[in-house]
């Protein structure tokens, strides 16, 4: 039924499309992530738990971009996907770095999960609230930066627990100061684009206050106006 409706169109049934599938994949996903890197099922002396779960982790980044193309594409946008969508974002970053504080926490402390998890759900509760008042807060191109960063910090971190250096032909990645560097820049990123996104919402939401207030204005003239006499 959906795959007749125009491109861009709301499908009005929330059923569990294409896109919707993926979504629902990446949040299957995170308690996969989870067991693979804390449970001993897999030997951490050759690096296959860590190799896993960064392909785990890489795999279930990339729905992120794809489910939300194929919405659009096919005209499937749902109201299931415009909850799942934000919602499986929001495990999958909290699940990896709470995951990354009990598996290598000289990398990731518990204060670095705070800020990052923190920026998330208060990003996520800026759009819940412009949502509420009529408008939208677009992903701005800071936030789609540190979505790459994020997926480079945390498959660093994962390595990093195996490997500091890591051999590829003639040349020696430095794994560990790899990590490091992206996990404060991430810290940073995240600050920073958690004041972007509130700037954003501030100036919207600020404009919607003015247009309240002169609606109220130009209603409270009409009525002090005085009567027509012919309407006497």
């Amino acid at each position: 039924m959906e795959d007749n409706l125009p491109k861009g169109a709301f499908a009005p049934v929330c059923v569990v499309n294409l896109p919707n599938s993926i979504t629902l994949s990446r949040i299957f996903s995170i308690p996969l992530l989870m067991w693979v890197l804390l449970s001993n099922y897999f030997p951490s002396t050759d690096g296959q738990k860590e190799l896993l779960a960064s392909a785990l982790f890489i795999a279930a980044s990339i729905t992120d971009g794809i489910d939300g193309y194929l919405a659009r594409k096919r005209g499937q946008i749902t109201t299931m996907g415009m909850l799942l969508d934000p919602l499986a974002d929001k495990l999958l970053i909290a699940a990896a770095f709470i995951t990354l504080v009990q598996l290598n926490p000289r990398l990731v402390p518990a204060w670095v999960a705070v800020v990052i998890i923190g920026r998330e759900f208060l990003v996520s509760g800026l759009r819940s609230i412009a949502a509420s008042e009529g408008f939208t807060i677009e992903a701005s191109d800071l936030g789609k930066f540190k979505m790459v960063v994020q997926i480079v910090s945390v498959v660093a971190v994962i390595l990093d627990h195996r490997w500091t250096e890591w051999p590829v032909g003639p040349y020696i990645f430095p794994v560990h100061w790899i990590a490091f560097l992206a996990i404060w820049f991430m810290v940073l990123l995240s600050l920073v684009s958690a004041v972007d996104y509130f700037i954003a919402f501030w100036s919207k939401i600020d404009r919607q206050v003015v247009k309240r207030r002169s609606f109220v204005l130009s209603r409270r003239r009409k009525s002090d106006a005085p009567v027509s006499p012919e309407r006497v």
